[in-house]
């Protein structure tokens, strides 16, 4: 069988829909030929410096319009595409630009000082700033991606021992992008509001979506709540992504206020959602799409479809259409409301993790990828996700999900944000342990705080302590990092 292939997606846009506006950034527009020909450009310019079809090449780059343009360059020229969480250390960047293979680095001057660290670390490794490069260069455009061709490689933040590089081939990015299409369908006027970042896989796949369904997306650097709801109720947005810290600063600004009628949906990932939160949100009239999705599955693979945005709190919905998923416990499938590991399947899955035989075959068995997630299916096929399973607290042999803790703990009007982690216990075993971040102003002491939890827990699910701190620990996408809350934790001791 030949193998699939597909026109060079935003060279093929750019001829289908030139002026449709592809992207804005800092209140400048770029229509799709503009965005092709910057591509273009700096295609040659990085060829010029040594870049050719088959490299590997690591980035380091911004929210910026800059750092969209070398993206795609870089596909232009075949060039396999490791993207670099700029907010990790530079210690950590040199370990995965060595673990990638990748022959040279791209970034900009903003990271200058991150750079001159990693030059110590990786005194061979070429350094391409995007300000530096030479002015003109010509170089063979690819006319085609191959949908098995390795397009971009992600390393996941991992919860023990080094991260692993999870491959993403230009297939995966491809039914991403279709599934989600199939399940919010895709208006004329849409456009798509990033704030996440384009170096995760939440920030990429909007960019893909972008130049696949020939759509408009707002870039911004970082995220703002104020911006955010601006750009919905004055500029036009109908779609953004957003984890639930993101959801609960743009509810919290809103106040009174509402969004547009033309506003089509928030679509809400990064770890199950408090409940208290989107019931807030359904009483505003918000239209929340729960997602569930991590790097390993190019984005979304389960979203709860637009009917039941509102009828199925707390769901992260079913498989988007081309994808499948299952409930396993000890091998054995689960019946509806048993919890167990999350297993999916389907053409937006990685085919492993780079150099790391031994974990791919641990993750991926028979087309199935095994999540570590921990969740349930109800009686009509609607997926829960109760938490990670290395989060999981089995306190006096009984199950204790953090994200059940944190559900009640953010339900308080005082409480701005929750994070809980389970910490050592000579009688039971484990016990949880919950850190609190306020709302600006807000008092509140623990004991209130705790009483206010005997209401809805369990005894056996009340925190030990509570822990107020400015503000919870999160990676480059804005996940909760529990573990890194069990480190601090350990610290102080």
């Amino acid at each position: 069988m030949a193998e699939e292939k597909l026109p060079n997606w935003l060279k093929n846009r750019a001829h289908l829909s030139p002026n449709r506006p592809a992207i804005e950034f800092e209140g400048q527009t770029y229509s799709f030929l503009e965005l092709h020909t910057l591509t273009e450009k700096m295609a040659g310019r990085l060829a010029s410096a040594g870049l050719k079809a088959g490299d590997s090449c690591a980035v380091l780059l911004r929210n910026h319009i800059d750092g969209v343009v070398a993206i795609h360059a870089l596909f232009y020229l075949g060039v396999k595409i490791v993207m670099l969480n700029n907010k990790l250390t530079a210690k950590e960047l040199s370990w995965q630009i060595g673990d990638s293979g990748a022959s040279h680095l791209v970034s900009e001057g903003s990271f200058a000082s991150k750079l001159d660290d990693i030059g110590s670390n990786l005194s061979e490794l070429p350094l391409l700033l995007i300000e530096r490069l030479p002015v003109e260069g010509m170089a063979e455009i690819l006319q085609e991606f191959y949908l098995e061709d390795t397009a971009t490689i992600m390393y996941t933040s991992g919860t023990t021992g080094n991260p692993k590089g999870v491959i993403q081939s230009f297939g995966n990015h491809w039914w991403s992008a279709v599934g989600s299409v199939l399940n919010l369908g895709l208006h004329e006027g849409d456009c798509w509001y990033c704030a996440v970042p384009i170096f995760h896989i939440s920030g990429l796949s909007i960019l893909m979506k972008s130049v696949i369904y020939g759509m408009k997306v707002v870039l911004a650097e970082r995220f703002d709540e104020r911006q955010a709801n601006r750009a919905i109720q004055e500029q036009g947005v109908t779609i953004i992504s957003v984890v639930t810290t993101m959801l609960n600063r743009m509810v919290h600004d809103l106040k009174g206020e509402s969004y547009p009628d033309a506003f089509r949906c928030i679509l809400l990932g990064g770890g199950p959602a408090p409940v208290h939160l989107l019931e807030v949100c359904k009483e505003k009239r918000i239209p929340v799409y729960q997602s569930y999705g991590m790097t390993e599955t190019s984005s979304q693979i389960v979203t709860l479809a637009p009917e039941y945005s509102m009828t199925k709190i707390g769901s992260a919905g079913k498989p988007l259409f081309p994808s499948q998923l299952r409930i396993e416990q000890d091998g054995n499938p689960c019946g509806p409301g048993m919890a167990g590991e999350i297993v999916v399947s389907g053409p937006n899955v990685t085919k492993g993790y780079y150099n790391r035989l031994d974990a791919t075959q641990q993750a991926i068995m028979d087309g199935w990828l095994y999540t570590g997630d921990l969740g349930y299916l109800d009686e009509e096929g609607f997926l829960y996700v109760l938490d990670r399973r290395s989060d999981l607290i089995i306190s006096g042999g009984e199950n204790v999900y953090p994200a059940e803790i944190e559900n009640v703990l953010i339900g308080h009007p005082d409480v701005f944000e929750a994070g809980v982690t389970g910490t050592e216990d000579e009688k039971w075993g484990q016990v949880p342990l919950a850190f609190v971040a306020l709302h600006q102003g807000a008092e509140l002491s623990e004991r209130d705080l705790l009483d206010y939890c005997r209401k809805s827990l369990a005894s056996y699910k009340i925190p030990r302590n509570v822990i107020f701190c400015e503000g919870l620990p999160r990676n480059g996408a804005s996940k909760l990092l529990r573990r890194e809350l069990k480190k601090g934790m350990e610290e102080k001791q």
